[in-house]
C-alpha cells in the first residue's frame, strides 16, 4: 500500500521475527513430507561430477519455478519434467531467476508469496544443491509502495523486507549466500545508479542493506552483483572503489558478483586479471549470471565459437582461487530470458538447445571442469581450398558437432598418394598450408580433437598449386594396355578456367574414341586434349577426366604425357 494509508508513514525500523511455519517447513522436508523433490542421479558423467566442482567450486544454473515446481512450495513436480531432471542432477547449486525478486516474494505490503521460493529451495535441500538468494534491493522489479516512500519509511521498509526474507532462510543450510545489492552502478559515468534508492536514501543504502542482511544471517555469503563489470572498465573500477569504501567502512559485504552477459567472442580479455584484483581486496568472487548470446539465426561454426568462449570464462574463475564459481542464466536456449529488449536480435546463450540438447559449450564447460564427456567430436566437413597459389592454399571446412580442442591437418603428395603427415593444427575451421611446391597436386584432410579422442577424418580434397611457367593445370594418367590396344584416362586438376593437354602417341596407332575432350589434329604424333564446354573451369579442389582408346599394332608404344604425372 501507499505511504499515506499506512498506520505509521514514518515507522521506525523492525525486525520480524522468524516464523514458526519455517521451522515446520524445515522439519517437513527433514523428514521428506515435502514430496518427491528428488531426482534419479543419471549413469553418465554430469558437470556436477567434474573435478573443479568435486575439489570445492560449484556449477549452477538459474531455476524458472513454474518448469521445476509448478511455482508450488512442495516442488514435487514440474510442467517440464526434462528441464526437472537436468536441473536436478547437472549442477549442485541453484539461484532462483525470478521468485525472490521483490515484487514477487513480497508484492503487496506485508503480503509475502513464499511458496515458489520454498520449492526451489526444497529441490536444491533434497538433491544436494546449495541456494543462493537473488535478490534484495534492486532498482528495477521492486513494488510502487516502496518506491514512493519517505526516507525514513523507506529504509525501515528495506530493513523489514530484507529480515523477513533472509530470515525466513538463515537455518537453512542449503541457502548459503545472497545478493543483497543488485546493480548499482551506472552503465554512463561510472557513478552510482540514478535510482530510487539513491535519490531517497542516498548512497548510504547500500551499507544499511548489507547490514540488515547480516543481522538478519550472521553466517551466510552477502553479494553485490552488477553485469559490465566483467573485464576491467570504467564501470568495473567504480565497481572496485565501492567496495573498497564498503569495506573500509566495516561493511559486513564478503563477495562480489559478476553477472557475465556476454556477446560471442566478446569475452573481456582482462576477466581473470579483474576477477583477482577483488579477491586481493580478501573478498570471494563468482559469476553470476553467465550467458554468451549470438546473433540469431545461430549455426554450427558459431556454437563452436560459443563452447571456445566458455572455455575462457572457466579457466579464468578456475585461475583465481578466490572464484567459487559460476552459475549459467537458465539451462536450455527455449527458456532463456534472451532474446530480449536489451540486447536485438541476440539468443541461443546456453548449454542446451531449445530440445534440450546439448551444444558444444556443454563439452566444453565439462571439459574445462575437469570432467569427461565421453564423445569424441563429429566428423569434420569436406575441406574447400581458396586463395591457392604457386606455394600456398587456404583450407576451410564445415565444423565438427560436439566439444572440439582443435583439428589436425594432414597432407599427402601426389594426386593420388595416401602417405599422409600431419602439418598443423588449428582451432578454428581454417588453415594455411605453406612453403609448398607450384605445379603440384596435394591431398588434405581434417579431424577433430578433444579429450575423448580423435574424430573420422574428413573427405580428402585435391589441390594443385600454380605455376606460373604456362605449362597449363597439373594433370595425371594411366594407361589400361593389351596385346594391341590400350585405353588412356586422364585426369586434369583446377584451379584453371580452361585446360589443353599435350600428348604423343606412336606413328602406326589410331585413337579409335574418346571423351570428355576435343582432340585435334585427327592424325599424326602430337596431339592437344582441350577441354569441353562443360568441364574447362574447375575451381581449386575440382577435377575432371577425359580419355580415349588407341590402337598399337604389334604391341608398339603407349601414348606419353610430358606434363602429366602417372598414376
Amino acid at each position: 500500500m501507499l505511504e499515506t494509508a499506512r498506520k505509521a508513514p514514518d515507522k521506525p525500523p523492525r525486525s520480524r521475527p522468524r516464523p514458526r511455519s519455517v521451522a515446520l517447513w524445515l522439519a517437513a522436508v527433514a523428514a521428506g513430507a515435502v514430496g518427491a523433490v528428488a531426482v534419479s542421479t543419471p549413469a553418465q558423467a554430469a558437470l556436477r561430477d567434474a573435478a573443479a566442482i568435486q575439489q570445492g567450486r560449484f556449477i549452477g544454473y538459474a531455476a524458472n519455478a513454474q518448469l521445476l515446481c509448478n511455482n508450488q512450495a512442495s516442488c514435487t513436480s514440474g510442467s517440464n519434467a526434462t528441464y526437472r531432471n537436468i536441473a536436478a542432477t547437472e549442477f549442485n547449486q541453484v539461484t532462483p531467476e525470478n521468485v525472490m525478486k521483490w515484487e514477487s516474494i513480497e508484492p503487496n505490503d506485508d503480503q509475502y508469496n513464499f511458496g515458489p521460493a520454498d520449492g526451489i529451495v526444497a529441490f536444491a535441500q533434497a538433491n544436494g544443491q546449495k541456494v543462493h538468494g537473488h535478490t534484495l534491493v534492486w532498482h528495477s522489479q521492486t513494488p510502487g509502495y516502496v518506491q514512493g516512500l519517505s526516507a525514513a519509511a523507506m529504509r525501515a521498509e528495506m530493513q523489514e523486507h530484507i529480515q523477513a526474507v533472509v530470515g525466513r532462510y538463515a537455518n537453512n543450510p542449503a541457502v548459503v549466500s545472497w545478493d543483497v545489492v543488485n546493480e548499482p552502478i551506472s552503465d554512463s559515468n561510472g557513478q552510482l545508479r540514478q535510482s530510487f534508492w539513491l535519490n531517497t536514501l542516498g548512497p548510504s543504502y547500500i551499507a544499511d542493506a548489507f547490514r540488515f542482511a547480516r543481522q538478519a544471517d550472521p553466517d551466510a555469503d552477502l553479494c553485490i552483483n552488477d553485469y559490465g563489470i566483467d573485464g576491467i572498465n570504467t564501470k568495473s573500477n567504480a565497481m572496485y572503489n565501492l567496495v573498497q569504501d564498503l569495506l573500509n567502512q566495516g561493511v559486513p559485504i564478503t563477495c562480489v558478483g559478476f553477472q557475465g552477459h556476454l556477446q560471442l567472442n566478446q569475452i573481456p580479455s582482462s576477466l581473470q586479471q579483474n576477477l583477482q584484483r577483488f579477491a586481493d581486496l580478501g573478498l570471494k568472487v563468482r559469476i553470476t549470471e553467465l550467458d554468451i548470446r549470438i546473433p540469431l539465426p545461430s549455426d554450427q561454426n558459431e556454437f563452436q565459437q560459443q563452447a571456445q568462449n566458455y572455455t575462457t570464462v572457466v579457466n579464468a574463475c578456475l585461475a583465481v582461487a578466490a572464484c567459487q564459481g559460476i552459475t549459467l542464466w537458465g539451462i536450455d536456449d527455449g527458456n532463456s530470458w534472451l532474446p530480449n529488449s536489451c540486447c536485438g536480435n541476440e539468443g541461443d546463450p546456453l548449454l542446451w538447445d531449445r530440445n534440450f540438447q546439448q551444444k558444444p559449450a556443454y563439452n566444453a564447460v565439462m571439459t574445462a571442469l575437469g570432467g569427461s564427456t565421453g564423445q569424441v567430436p563429429g566428423t569434420p566437413g569436406t575441406p574447400t581450398a581458396t586463395n591457392v597459389t604457386a606455394s600456398s592454399v587456404t583450407l576451410t571446412w564445415a565444423p565438427s558437432s560436439g566439444t572440439v580442442t582443435n583439428y589436425q591437418i594432414e597432407r599427402a603428395t601426389g594426386a593420388t598418394s595416401n602417405t599422409f603427415t600431419q602439418v598443423g593444427t588449428s582451432t578454428t575451421t581454417t588453415f594455411t598450408d605453406t612453403g609448398l611446391s607450384a605445379n603440384t597436386t596435394y591431398r588434405y584432410r581434417v579431424r577433430a580433437v578433444n579429450s575423448a579422442g580423435t574424430s573420422s577424418y574428413s573427405e580428402i580434397v585435391n589441390v594443385t598449386t600454380t605455376g606460373g611457367s604456362g605449362s597449363g593445370p597439373t594433370c595425371t594418367y594411366r594407361i589400361d594396355a593389351w596385346n594391341d590396344g590400350y585405353v588412356a584416362y586422364v585426369t586434369v586438376y583446377g584451379p584453371t578456367s580452361s585446360w589443353s593437354i599435350p600428348f604423343t602417341i606412336a606413328s602406326n596407332s589410331s585413337i579409335i574414341n574418346s571423351w570428355n575432350a576435343t582432340i585435334s589434329p585427327s592424325s599424326g604424333t602430337n596431339r592437344t586434349a582441350t577441354n569441353m564446354s562443360y568441364n574447362g573451369n574447375l575451381a581449386a579442389g575440382q577435377s575432371t577426366q577425359w580419355g580415349f582408346q588407341a590402337t598399337r599394332p604389334g604391341g608398339g608404344a603407349l601414348a606419353t604425357f610430358p606434363n602429366c604425372t602417372a598414376e
